[in-house]
């Protein structure tokens, strides 16, 4: 992880002033991680909110062996900004060892977990989502976040055995960061961009100085998950995501015109998101989606997603190829960097803060946050 991208931690600190409780021993639900509306996002979009069932559209799953994938996943792109992927090559010994690893790291005593804190203005260690400044009530979850090598916070952690676990995390994210790369280039290749038209991904595609972060999550089981909230509704800062879940549902999609649809887990599958970088990227083409972690009375839930961004200093903008008279430049020029600063102190309206057009024919930018009210 190249030390500029922390820059924009240190510059926009979160301060946040609550006590980590162990929620997984608790049998009714503080106050403090009572939400008293769950579905915010719901009105605004025009479907359905949270107990409803979702049967009219599901996410699409798409085998990486398909002839058709570039296809596939450009559709999936355009219309969702989210898919599941399987046949993508990482073997599942790996991600059960990695979702091993994440639950013994979780069901480590509160103070030994405390001793690897994430500072106010890092990027690593265990601690309350960064999103969590922008709420006034508590999310039901934990998290923890790798950038770079696990070594000094997993020494304590393990003090004995660190080295098994770090072995696991680091061959999980190159791993990732492989698979984040061939993913990268199916989604431009389905918009007609080349090798050449990237110049940061080297001279050979491979984005080797590409960036990666591990988020860690754990959701335990909740006395009253219809008033608790997982994670909150966000986009994410990056180019795109891709998640890990165990066998526990609880990730969530925005999706035009039918509120939130839940992502089932797929046995070794994983998702893919657009994140807001991507999208500004394809000129808006694909969508950043807005997504949300609920919580169940009676199953614990472990996701690990990998944040995969540019190099942290290169400038993102749209795409030459994808710009023309009838389809102006929607965002201005930003690095990672800047963006993940402007998203510390916008939240899900920096996107919209670094706009510098308005759609053609003055249609609404359906990625567009800034008219959607979050309610603690």
């Amino acid at each position: 992880m190249p030390s500029r991208l922390s820059e924009a931690f240190k510059t926009h600190p979160v301060h946040l002033h609550h006590r980590h409780l162990d929620i997984t021993s608790l049998q009714e639900l503080p106050d403090s991680y009572a939400w008293s509306q769950v579905d915010e996002y719901s009105a605004a979009a025009g479907g359905p909110g949270r107990g409803d069932s979702f049967v009219s559209e599901n996410v699409p799953v798409i085998d990486l062996h398909d002839p058709n994938v570039l296809q596939l996943i450009g559709h999936a792109c355009k219309t969702w900004g989210v898919f599941q992927v399987i046949n993508h090559g990482i073997p599942t010994s790996l991600l059960d060892k990695t979702e091993s690893t994440s639950r013994n790291l979780f069901s480590l005593p509160i103070q030994q977990k405390l001793k690897a804190s994430r500072s106010p203005d890092g990027i690593s260690g265990y601690g309350f989502a960064r999103i969590s400044s922008f709420f006034s009530k508590l999310m039901w979850s934990e998290g923890f976040t790798i950038a770079g090598s696990p070594l000094d916070h997993f020494r304590q952690l393990w003090p004995q055995d660190y080295a098994n676990y770090c072995d696991v995390i680091e061959e999980y994210e190159k791993e990732m960061k492989k698979l984040a790369g061939r993913l990268m280039w199916l989604m431009l290749g389905s918009l007609g961009i080349t090798k050449r038209d990237i110049k940061w991904a080297g001279p050979k595609g491979k984005f080797k100085d590409a960036c990666s972060v591990l988020q860690l999550n754990y959701y335990p089981a909740c006395p009253d998950p219809d008033r608790a909230m997982g994670l909150a509704a966000h986009t994410d800062s990056t180019l795109l995501t891709i998640l890990y879940q165990n066998s526990t549902s609880g990730l969530q999609v925005l999706k035009e015109g039918n509120g939130w649809v839940t992502v089932p887990p797929i046995p070794g599958g994983l998702v893919v998101n657009i994140g807001d970088l991507l999208h500004m990227i394809s000129n808006g083409s694909y969508k950043s989606v807005l997504h949300r972690a609920v919580v169940n009375r009676s199953k614990d839930r472990l996701s690990i997603a990998c944040l995969y961004g540019p190099p942290s200093s290169v400038q993102i903008s749209p795409l030459p190829k994808l710009v023309d008279p009838s389809h102006p430049p929607l965002y201005r020029p930003i690095t990672w960097n800047e963006y993940l600063g402007t998203k510390a102190k916008h939240f899900n309206e920096a996107l919209s803060s670094v706009k510098i057009c308005t759609p053609v024919n003055g249609l609404v930018d359906v990625n567009d946050h800034n008219n959607i009210v979050k309610v603690g």
